[in-house]
C-alpha cells in the first residue's frame, strides 16, 4: 500500500491507484511489475486498475469537474504554485526515480524537471485567461456573448520515454482550463508518468476527484479508456500504429483527440555550417536519453562537400559517449527502457547491415544497453531510413544542392521535427519553410520545447497543438449565448 507522508519519497511510496481523492489498489486481480531498465530490479509491484476502477475514476472526475470549474481562478492558480513548489522541494527524490524507473541520467532527469516546472508555472496562468467576447449582431437590440468553457473530463495516456513531463502537460494545462483529468501512465513507468503527478496534485491541495490515476495495461482494460462515455477529450502520446487505433475508438464515439506520435526528424547541414556547432547539436539531438524522444534526429543530412570533415568530427564525439549505469556521473547513454526494445533495435541494424549499409560506429547490444550505432550509405527503401528508431541509432546521409535536402528530408511519412544549420539564415529560413513538419529548429537541436510555444507535428507525427495558448483553446470550446433586448419581429 502507499506510505502516505513518508519522510523522502520513493517508488516504493506510490504504488496505489488514486481515485476520487483516494489511494486504493486495483481490483483487476492482476499484479503488474515496476523494473529498473538497467539493473532489472524489480522496483514494486501494483495490483493493476479493472474497468470498474476506470470506471470509478472516469465518474469521480465527471462529478468533480463542475466544482473545480466554479472555483475562484486565484485559488485554482495558487495551486499550481504550490505544485511547483513541491516539484522543486522533491528534485532529488524525482531525479532518483526517473534514473530507477526510465533509466534516466542526472542530466536527462533535471533536463525534464525543468521542462515540468515551466509548464506548471504556464498552466498556472490559464484560471485567469478564461475570458470571453461581447460581439455585435445584425440583428438590432441583439447582444452575443462568447464564454470559454471547459471540456468537461479529459482523458490522458502518457509514455514511457519522457513520462513525467508528457504526462504533466496535458495534465496541468487540461486541469488550467478548469477540466477534470484520468490519467493512464505507460505500464513501464507508471509512477514518474502517473502516481507521481497525483502525489504532487494532492500535496498542492487540488480538490478530490479532479485529477485521477489509473495503473494498468491494455490486456486488462481493452479500449475501455477510450470508449467510455464521461470524457470528452482523450490525449494520446506514444506510437503510430495505437495512434491510429487510439483516433479510430475515439472517432466511433465522437471524442476529440490530440495525437503526439512518431518521428523520422531530418538534422540537415549545410555547406556554410559552423561545423563544431553542428556536430555538437546532431549529437545532441540523437543520443540524449538513448534517442528515445519522439523529436529526436533520426537522420542526418550532411552536404557534399563538407561531408569528410563532418563525418570525422562526428564520429569521433560519436565514440566518446559513456555507456552504462545511468546513476553513473559521466554516463551519457543509460540502458533503452526494456529488453525487447533493445532487441528490436539490434535486428533493425542487422537488417540494414544485410542489405549494405555501412557502420561508420557500430554499437553492441548488452542487455538493455544499446551502444551508439551510426551507419551510412542507405538507400531510401531501408527500414532504418524510414521509421523511427527509437534507440541510439542514427543514418548519415549526403545531398548535393538545398532542394535535395529538403526532398530527402520530406520523404517521410512523419513530420515532427527537424533542425537545419548555416550561418545564412535566410537560406536556413527558405530550407526549414519548406520542410514538411510541425517544427524545425535553425542552428539548434531537434529536440526542443517551449511551455508558450505551439508544439505538435504533421502527417503520421499527429495532430493538435499543446502549450500556451493553443493548450487553452484545445482544452475549452466557446459558448455562445445571445440576449434580444428588444421585440423580434419574425416571418411568421
Amino acid at each position: 500500500m502507499t506510505i502516505i507522508g513518508a519522510p523522502a519519497l520513493t517508488i516504493t511510496d506510490l504504488t496505489a491507484q488514486f481515485i476520487g481523492g483516494r489511494w486504493r489498489e486495483g481490483s483487476s486481480g492482476t499484479e503488474l511489475l515496476n523494473t529498473d531498465p538497467f539493473s532489472g530490479e524489480v522496483l514494486a509491484s501494483y495490483p493493476a486498475a479493472s474497468l470498474d476502477d476506470l470506471d470509478a475514476a472516469y465518474r469521480a472526475a465527471d462529478e468533480a469537474r463542475r466544482g473545480w470549474r466554479e472555483m475562484n481562478a486565484y485559488e485554482r492558480r495558487a495551486i499550481f504554485e504550490n505544485a511547483v513548489t513541491y516539484v522543486e522541494s522533491h528534485r532529488d527524490e524525482i531525479v532518483t526515480m526517473i534514473r530507477q524507473e526510465v533509466g534516466g541520467t542526472a542530466l536527462k532527469a533535471n533536463f525534464e524537471i525543468g521542462l515540468v516546472t515551466d509548464i506548471l508555472k504556464e498552466a498556472a496562468t490559464f484560471p485567469l485567461r478564461m475570458e470571453g467576447k461581447i460581439m455585435p449582431s445584425p440583428i438590432p437590440d441583439r447582444e452575443n456573448y462568447l464564454f470559454r468553457e471547459p471540456l468537461g473530463v479529459v482523458g490522458v495516456i502518457s509514455p514511457f520515454n519522457f513520462p513525467f513531463f508528457l504526462s504533466m502537460k496535458p495534465v496541468a494545462t487540461a486541469l488550467g482550463a478548469g477540466n477534470a483529468v484520468v490519467l493512464k501512465p505507460h505500464e513501464d513507468t507508471l509512477v514518474t508518468g502517473g502516481t507521481l503527478l497525483a502525489k504532487i496534485f494532492e500535496e498542492a491541495g487540488l480538490p478530490a476527484g479532479v485529477l485521477n490515476v489509473v495503473v494498468t495495461d491494455i490486456s486488462t482494460i481493452g479500449d475501455g479508456f477510450v470508449e467510455h462515455p464521461v470524457p470528452r477529450a482523450i490525449v494520446f502520446t506514444g506510437s503510430n500504429a495505437v495512434g491510429a487505433h487510439v483516433a479510430e475508438v475515439a472517432g466511433r464515439n465522437l471524442k476529440k483527440v490530440l495525437l503526439e506520435l512518431g518521428g523520422n526528424n531530418a538534422f540537415i547541414v549545410l555547406d556554410d555550417a559552423d561545423l563544431d556547432l553542428a556536430v555538437d547539436a546532431a549529437v545532441f539531438s540523437r543520443f540524449t536519453h538513448q534517442g528515445q524522444i519522439c523529436m529526436s534526429a533520426n537522420r542526418v543530412l550532411v552536404q557534399k562537400g563538407i561531408r569528410p570533415a563532418f563525418e570525422e568530427k562526428y564520429v569521433a564525439k560519436v565514440e566518446s559517449l559513456t555507456v552504462g549505469d545511468p546513476g553513473a556521473q559521466d554516463t551519457i547513454i543509460g540502458p533503452v527502457i526494456n529488453e525487447r526494445q533493445a532487441t528490436n533495435l539490434g535486428g533493425l541494424v542487422q537488417r540494414a547491415l544485410d542489405a549494405g549499409a555501412r557502420p561508420l560506429v557500430k554499437g553492441e547490444v548488452d542487455g538493455t544497453l544499446v551502444h551508439p550505432t551510426v551507419l551510412t550509405d542507405v538507400t531510401r527503401d531501408m527500414e532504418v531510413a524510414r521509421v523511427e528508431m527509437f534507440g541510439p541509432v542514427v543514418v548519415l546521409e549526403e545531398f548535393d544542392a538545398d532542394e535535395d535536402a529538403v526532398r530527402i528530408a520530406n520523404d517521410s511519412d512523419f513530420g515532427l521535427s527537424g533542425a537545419v544549420h548555416t550561418t545564412d539564415i535566410e537560406r536556413g529560413m527558405r530550407i526549414a519553410r519548406n520542410v514538411e513538419t510541425g517544427m524545425i529548429h535553425i542552428n539548434d537541436a531537434s529536440i526542443h520545447d517551449e511551455p508558450i510555444i505551439a508544439f505538435g507535428g504533421s502527417k503520421q507525427s499527429g495532430f493538435g497543438r499543446l502549450n500556451g495558448q493553443w493548450s487553452l483553446d484545445e482544452f475549452t470550446e466557446m459558448k455562445w449565448i445571445s440576449v434580444n433586448r428588444g421585440r423580434r419581429r419574425f416571418p411568421y
